[in-house]
């Protein structure tokens, strides 16, 4: 899958302003999530771009299994108590220090969790014990075995403390079926399933529109969310009407901004199979033109144009019209998750990440069977301050292995100021390195797993200091041509 983007940096960088100036409606993330039979892979696939302000660092870990004393109580960030299971799952962990809504993982299941900030119209939510907001996600990863099951645990957390922040939607998914899961300020949620066939993405507004609420196979909800809505005026009380949720619980603000919609319809046109269809009231999820890898799914986190774009789906030449970037001066981490059990969960889950905006960088994997991320992908477990940050990407280049985030971050610095033409030479560049990473996995998966599991697995753990290293050397060449 191939595209053509006009990338127009005043534009671009006027977009970034105006969402700056208004962060609720436009700031924050993007999400995809693309069912296991439309999946080239055959599993599940989820991938996002982590959009905040900086200064900021990502940090990167492996939490092994624990085990848990009987009557042992975790405390949440506003001081509610949650009782501990005997045993929590291992889990990849991106991190975002000092940032309550930005981290994400993929634990040992297969269980994947991120979100996307999507307020809500609510302002009256009730919350006992102050309510939960960051442990939501680690909770869902350390407890669900499956994408359903940790949206019975989330519910059961938001029901029982109360949602902190306006409103958002997390991406819970598994190998085998992806959920959104919609949570509102105050005691209720909704949760939708992405369709097998189908393809979904969310920029930054409630997604979910009309729905059954008696399909229990397909949608899930607190038992009062139509009810609620009707008592403050929000929607008809005429049950036999379907029940548009996105509608009734968005906030109005964000759910017509077009940074939002513009992002989530620029994106749909990539994949899907009409793409003319596509207006500016983007459907939850759409049929795509083909099957989808990893490779299709980074370069839609790539796209970083802005006006009239064309994009080329399957051959054909497509007006996706108006085109927000999706890839922004915001966007701080990226990755894309493949959700697979074969030929083991060890193998079969990976987790390609991005340590800087994807324009310009290189997608990195690490299979869920590393013993843990290297040294360089950990730094401080602090935020930095912004003197610290300003200090970290202005200086000289210097490509160190041992601080992973920060050599992409000093380089995306630099990329920024770099014509069109080079943005473009290095895109490429980093796509040839994930292309060779993506080969090498396959040949070392499928040829050399049944014979000498031992030996894939050290070929599979040395692929990610390969690609990291390929990396270095592009982006030093890079910059010494300038």
């Amino acid at each position: 899958m191939n595209s053509t983007i006009a990338d127009r940096g005043a534009a671009v960088a006027m977009t970034l302003a105006l969402c700056l100036a208004n962060a609720s409606p436009c700031t924050a993330c993007f999400s995809i999530v693309v069912g296991k039979n439309v999946s080239a892979d055959g599993c599940v696939l989820v991938a996002h771009n982590e959009d905040d302000s900086p200064p900021q660092i990502v940090n990167h870990h492996k939490v092994p299994r624990r085990t848990h004393q009987k009557g042992e109580m975790l405390t949440l960030g506003n001081g509610g108590q949650v009782e501990q299971v005997p045993q929590t799952w291992a889990y990849l962990w991106s991190e975002m220090p000092g940032m309550p809504f930005s981290d994400s993982f993929v634990n040992e299941w297969g269980v994947c969790v991120t979100s996307d900030n999507c307020p809500s119209r609510e302002t009256q939510g009730e919350l006992t014990d102050g309510g939960i907001g960051k442990m939501l996600r680690r909770l869902v990863a350390e407890r669900a075995r499956t994408a359903r099951d940790g949206v019975r645990i989330a519910s059961e957390l938001v029901e029982r403390f109360g949602y902190v922040a306006s409103g958002r939607t997390y991406i819970i998914a598994d190998p085998e079926e992806g959920w959104l899961f919609c949570a509102i300020q105050g005691k209720r949620w909704l949760a939708r399933r992405v369709d097998d066939d189908e393809v979904a993405m969310v920029a930054n507004t409630y997604t979910v529109r009309e729905v059954d609420l008696a399909d229990t196979e397909n949608v899930l909800a607190s038992q009062d969310i139509r009810s609620y809505a009707v008592k403050r005026g929000w929607c008809d009380s005429d049950e036999g009407k379907p029940f548009d949720f996105a509608a009734t619980y968005a906030d109005p603000a964000s759910a017509a901004h077009p940074v939002n919609y513009g992002r989530q319809a620029i994106g749909l046109r990539y994949v899907a199979l009409n793409p003319e269809a596509i207006d500016n009231k983007p459907p939850f999820s759409v049929v795509p033109s083909e099957k989808l890898g990893v490779t299709d799914l980074m370069t839609v986190l790539r796209h970083s144009g802005s006006g009239r774009s064309i994009c080329s789906i399957d051959g054909r030449q497509i007006d996706c019209g108006m085109s927000e970037a999706i890839c922004r001066g915001t966007t701080q981490t990226s990755f894309v998750a493949r959700l697979g059990t074969q030929p083991s969960r060890e193998l079969g889950i990976v987790y390609w990440v991005c340590l800087a905006a994807p324009e310009t960088s290189v997608f990195i994997p690490f299979h869920f069977g590393i013993p843990d991320f290297p040294a360089g992908f950990r730094s401080e477990s602090q935020r930095p301050t912004s003197e610290f940050f300003a200090r970290k990407i202005t200086s000289p280049f210097q490509p160190d292995p041992s601080q992973a985030f920060w050599t992409f971050a000093n380089f995306r610095h630099k990329a920024e100021k770099m014509s069109n033409s080079q943005k473009t030479r290095i895109r490429a560049e980093a796509e040839a390195i994930e292309a060779s990473t993506l080969l090498a996995n396959q040949t070392a998966t499928e040829g050399l797993h049944s014979a000498a599991p031992d030996a894939t697995m050290k070929l599979l753990q040395a692929l990610p200091a390969n690609a990291y290293l390929s990396a270095l050397t592009m982006m030093t060449e890079n910059l010494a041509s300038e």
